[in-house]
């Protein structure tokens, strides 16, 4: 039995950003897809299935925040993280509020790979049956 990799959408409109978080969690075993935009996001996570988003708060074609309601109304069950530089109070209690199970302020990186370790059982492989 092969195991299969967690896979993490990434979606963030500065391609830096996905790149680091890519390479990143791939030394990590973690399968990283990225997108640039709310409306690539939505249509990757309706075509594959995804075991973690990480949102950026803010996007060219909309905001992370109706993303995640549209992750959240996918799967209820999503783990979804925003890492943004959005830094007030206010905006990690508006991000929590929509569904995210963690919203990280950029860039702390640790924190970040931290919490994906936590969500995902602090694995980044799983055997499949």
């Amino acid at each position: 039995m092969q195991p299969d990799k967690r896979r993490i959408l990434c979606v963030d409109d500065h391609d830096d950003t996905c790149f680091m978080l890519s390479a990143l969690f791939g030394q990590e075993g973690y399968e990283t897809v990225s997108a640039g935009s709310a409306g690539e996001a939505l249509e990757l996570a309706r075509r594959d299935h995804f075991d973690l988003y990480i949102l950026d708060a803010r996007l060219p074609d909309g905001s992370g925040l109706e993303l995640c309601v549209s992750l959240r109304a996918l799967d209820p069950y999503a783990r979804i993280i925003f890492y943004s530089g959005a830094a007030y109070e206010r905006d990690r209690i508006a991000g929590l509020s929509r569904g995210a199970s963690a919203y990280i302020i950029k860039p702390e990186i640790n924190e970040l790979l931290e919490t994906v370790a936590g969500l995902l059982g602090g694995r980044a492989y799983v055997a499949t049956d």
